[in-house]
């Protein structure tokens, strides 16, 4: 073997044992039994875990030009923080760029992280422009080994073409894409944006007013009904509120083909975080909401109703989201939680008894390789499967300190908190590429991971 990993609790999708796993040529391909490996690692005392899959990352800017603002991190930097926090895979958001169709944008973000990422990839093309080539090319792209596409109800474009779109879902439907789709309500955003702003409320402790609840409430149920009508499988991206929450357990005791991801910010923090002085630098879309929506998104990882938990990774530096020139419905939304998502969620979940081991892999590997194609090469820890493997210390406490980190943020929304749990080996399709926080990595190592069309898990 290349590399056998002994005495390890192996979490596996039939529940956890100690027992060996031994990797050869990128794959797993015995677990137990007698091996001997080149690289032998003793996980005695740890739990071996398969690399997380977060689908929902942005490491290529939407638009480029003189004065234009975006994100910090990009392919190499960002995928460099997800290998420390034991993410093996990510699934990034491929926008076209402006008089462009989904292809040639994809084509762009696809040289980009050949180049230059260290983990895993795959790409969400975003519809725009929902045109007649741009609705073919769901199907072209879907054949290229593409089966998902990204559409935002929080643009005012949304709704100048609403029809086009809901045939979007249609075509997204007939050829097995999966439909992701960003639930705000644009006209209801604009109108509070418009009241503070006559009001003189103009702080970045009114942020939340900006973007309601029904805001997101009313753009769910609307994405629910066009998940019925179309039959498309429907993806509701950083769920934040109860309401939503409500509206998508009632679709998916229908039986509707509909999934759910939140997000760490909304599980970890809420919304009197806007009342600080630095409060700017908690800005998300949605915002944070209160402690009972908080404790619904909990409830509802317990029951099944959300998915997955990804972490929408799209950091700003610092000094960007403090912007004194932004008034409370122009904040820079977005931070990095890459590199922690997985240890805040083992340490705020599985260590305080609200997750069983088996869900925190569902949530953060599983499900998502399931949903979106790539299970069981991503997901899990089984013969034939790409050895994406996690070596974790449940036993480790740091102190999060966000200018330690890989991402270029500079900070972190839990600098100070005490995490107890965090990957000691994190390996990629059989090698070690990071040993705790040290990636050792190379850019472009990073492989375009192939999918297959929605299958309903």
């Amino acid at each position: 073997m290349d590399v056998v990993i002994r005495g390890g609790t192996v979490a596996t999708g039939g529940g956890a044992a100690v027992t060996d796993v031994g990797i050869d040529g990128g794959k797993i391909v015995q677990l137990g039994g007698s091996m001997t490996g080149t690289t032998e690692i003793d996980a005695t005392g740890r739990y071996v875990l398969p690399g997380g899959v977060d689908p929902h990352v942005h490491l290529t800017p939407p638009r480029t030009g003189p004065g234009i603002h975006s994100w910090a991190d990009d392919f190499e930097v960002g995928t460099r923080a997800a290998l420390a926090g034991g993410v093996t895979t990510v699934g990034n958001m491929s926008f076209p760029r402006s008089g462009e169709q989904m292809m040639p944008g994809m084509e762009r973000d696809l040289a980009d992280a050949a180049a230059h990422a260290v983990a895993d990839y795959f790409q969400h093309p975003v519809l725009l422009d929902p045109d007649d080539e741009g609705i073919d090319q769901i199907a072209e792209l879907t054949a290229m080994g593409h089966p998902s596409v990204k559409i935002f109800l929080s643009f005012k474009r949304f709704d100048r073409q609403v029809d086009r779109f809901v045939l979007a879902m249609r075509r997204a439907a007939e050829v097995g894409s999966v439909v992701l789709v960003h639930c705000e309500d644009a006209a209801i955003m604009g109108c509070c944006g418009d009241m503070l702003r006559e009001q003189g409320l103009d702080e970045h402790r009114h942020y939340p007013e900006t973007r309601p609840v029904e805001a997101e409430r009313v753009a769910t149920e609307r994405a629910i009904g066009y998940c019925e009508t179309t039959g498309a499988a429907t993806y509701v991206v950083h769920l934040s509120s109860q309401a939503a929450l409500a509206a998508c357990r009632r679709g998916r005791a229908r039986g509707l083909p509909l999934y759910v991801e939140t997000r760490p910010i909304y599980l970890h923090l809420e919304r009197s975080r806007f009342d600080e002085p630095d409060g700017a630098k908690y800005a998300g879309a949605p915002p944070l909401r209160l402690d009972a929506d908080r404790e619904a998104l909990w409830s509802g990882i317990a029951d099944g109703t959300v998915s997955t938990v990804a972490t929408d990774h799209a950091p700003w530096t610092l000094a960007q989201k403090l912007d004194p020139a932004l008034g409370a419905a122009e904040l820079r939304q977005g931070m990095a939680e890459l590199e922690t998502i997985m240890p805040m969620l083992w340490s705020l979940g599985v260590a305080t008894g609200k997750m069983s081991l088996a869900r925190f892999v569902e949530m953060t590997s599983s499900n998502p390789a399931k949903l979106f194609g790539m299970y069981p090469q991503k997901g899990c820890i089984a013969p034939g499967s790409d050895a994406d493997l996690v070596v974790w210390d449940p036993n480790e406490t740091r102190i999060i300190d966000g200018s330690a980190m890989h991402s270029r943020a500079g900070y972190s929304p839990y600098d100070g908190w005490e995490v107890t749990g965090w990957p000691e080996f994190t390996l990629g399709r059989g090698e070690i590429v990071a040993e705790g926080a040290r990636v050792t990595a190379e850019p472009g190592r990073g492989a375009l991971v192939p999918r297959m069309p929605f299958q309903r898990p």
